[in-house]
């Protein structure tokens, strides 16, 4: 089939370098356009990138020239728009988007608690995408993705919440610097360190997660009706999200192998049958080893689009459930995850389902 062109918006950061990487021999998709800020317009991308990932520039994008967004804004002949930008130019420049009929996939913070704009983590809440049908934001349509800690917490907490249901949930980060992006947190206060707040960080944990586990209704998305008590610090590790996770179920009388098999059940979970290319044939690895799961050695796992959970522990109640798991926040938290949607989105498109 004839493959979709795209657009990468904020290409030269550590996020849009991951959408080059995952979108530049993809079978669905062909990148078409790149766009970067004022003092990168005109280069070629290979010249302008501080590239950052441990494989190589794709051959095919390497002399693509970089241009702007407004640019890009006044071009047709593209389908997909990538957003990987700041929230406040992501607002203006994701509008226009919409006005000329793009589908744009979004990374960036701005609307993600819209009722009407789908907050899709696939294998959580896939059937969210169909609320696009509701949406009048413009000719296009619009998704984003999901903060970072929130796309790996909430693959384990659906089937928690799906088997047992969920009263409460507090988590404790240990983020990665990759999620301040390539500049964001110097050197001198984080080697030796740890930061105990990330700002603007616990709000979207509260609230986030309990978007994607809600009802899509008449009305658009219904949040979930549990609490969630976050507390997000900085570590110094490159990629790997850490999380903490305590969950009061809203039932007792649980085992642990009773939740060890929802796990695994929603682990093989092919997004309502679809097969698609970037989903991991396992989206939750349970592993039993006291040790793990470590980012060193488990961001990698499934690609980097699984996550994995270790020290699984239920109280003599069977009521409070913890765990740690893992996740790699730019492939499952940011790019892989956007990568993912735009993959649900044309196979539904060409279904004519949306």
């Amino acid at each position: 089939m004839d493959k979709y062109r795209v657009a990468v918006l904020g290409a030269t950061g550590l996020v849009g370098q991951k959408f080059v990487s995952l979108l530049s021999n993809h079978k669905m998709f062909e990148v078409a356009y790149l766009t970067a800020s004022e003092r990168s317009i005109g280069k070629l991308y290979s010249e302008a990138v501080s590239w950052l990932l441990p494989e190589e520039i794709p051959e095919n994008v390497k002399d693509l020239k970089l241009i702007s967004n407004q640019e890009l804004l006044n071009l047709e002949d593209y389908d997909f728009a990538f957003t990987a930008l700041p929230s406040d130019e992501a607002a203006i420049v994701e509008q226009k988007l919409l006005e000329n009929g793009k589908v744009v996939v979004s990374n960036s913070s701005n609307w993600r608690m819209d009722p009407l704009i789908p907050l899709l983590n696939p294998e959580v809440n896939a059937d969210h995408i169909f609320v696009l049908k509701k949406q009048k934001h413009g000719k296009g349509k619009i998704i984003k993705v999901p903060n970072c800690t929130s796309a790996i917490l909430t693959l384990t907490l659906k089937p928690i919440y799906d088997a047992f249901g969920i009263k409460k949930v507090v988590v404790t980060t240990m983020q990665a610097l990759s999620g301040a992006g390539i500049h964001g947190v110097p050197s001198m206060y984080i080697i030796d360190n740890l930061l105990p707040n990330i700002q603007g960080e616990e709000e979207k944990v509260e609230n986030e997660p309990k978007k994607m586990l809600g009802t899509a209704g008449i009305e658009g998305i219904e949040p979930a009706d549990f609490q969630i008590y976050p507390t997000t610090t900085r570590v110094p590790v490159l990629y790997g999200h850490t999380e903490s996770v305590l969950v009061e179920l809203a039932n007792g009388g649980v085992t642990i192998d009773e939740v060890k098999a929802a796990m695994k059940r929603n682990s093989w979970n092919k997004i309502n049958g679809l097969h698609l290319p970037t989903a991991p044939s396992e989206p939750i690895i349970l592993r039993a080893e006291e040790d793990r799961p470590q980012p060193r050695l488990d961001r990698g796992a499934g690609n980097g689009m699984s996550v994995s959970v270790g020290r699984l522990r239920l109280d003599s109640s069977g009521k409070v459930l913890r765990y740690i798991v893992l996740g790699d926040n730019i492939v499952r938290g940011a790019a892989g995850t956007g990568v993912l949607i735009a993959e649900l989105f044309v196979t539904l498109n060409e279904r004519g389902e949306i």
